[in-house]
């Protein structure tokens, strides 16, 4: 309370920045006011009832945490945090940039990699790669579709492979 607090015959001003209308701090907060000489002024802290650990001095404290702040994620994902309410825990998703994976209050352990885009079937060869989790899997075709090779570019496509008429080929 601001007012006067008399101790024998002398008087003391005192100052709780706390009491002040309108409230220094924001709903959801808790103010504290550690010295309340007149001489003392601006020393109020509001904390945050949800996550004490939001702590602001002179003025409202910000009441929102970014879970995605800390880089729960790993470098090859994003990370989304829908609400940053203060009390809010482990609702943040992260997602992998090279494939649809994600996982929610935590990294995704693995996002797996298309071999496909490193081209290890070569040129005229069409590259499938059917569990981006699994090394090796990925198979080779043809242009026109009669020879396959999984792990390994097909060896000789036959150019003259069904229905391909034309030079070379006769028919």
């Amino acid at each position: 309370t601001n007012g006067v607090v008399a101790t024998g015959t002398s008087a003391t001003c005192e100052i709780d920045e706390c009491a002040k209308t309108p409230a220094p701090c924001g709903t959801g907060q808790t103010c504290n006011d550690p010295n309340k000489a007149k001489t003392s002024q601006h020393d109020f802290t509001c904390t945050c009832d949800a996550d004490t650990t939001i702590v602001q001095k002179d003025g409202p404290a910000r009441c929102v945490k970014d879970e995605c702040d800390a880089t729960p994620c790993g470098a090859d994902q994003t990370c989304n945090d829908p609400n940053t309410a203060a009390g809010s825990k482990k609702d943040f998703t992260c997602t992998c940039l090279t494939t649809s994976f994600s996982k929610t209050g935590q990294a995704v352990p693995n996002c797996g990699t298309d071999e496909c885009t490193t081209n290890p079937c070569g040129a005229g060869q069409g590259c499938q790669d059917p569990n981006l989790l699994v090394t090796g899997d990925f198979e080779c075709s043809c242009p026109f579709g009669t020879e396959h090779n999984k792990g390994a570019p097909v060896a000789k496509c036959d150019e003259c492979a069904v229905g391909n008429v034309g030079s070379p080929c006769t028919w």
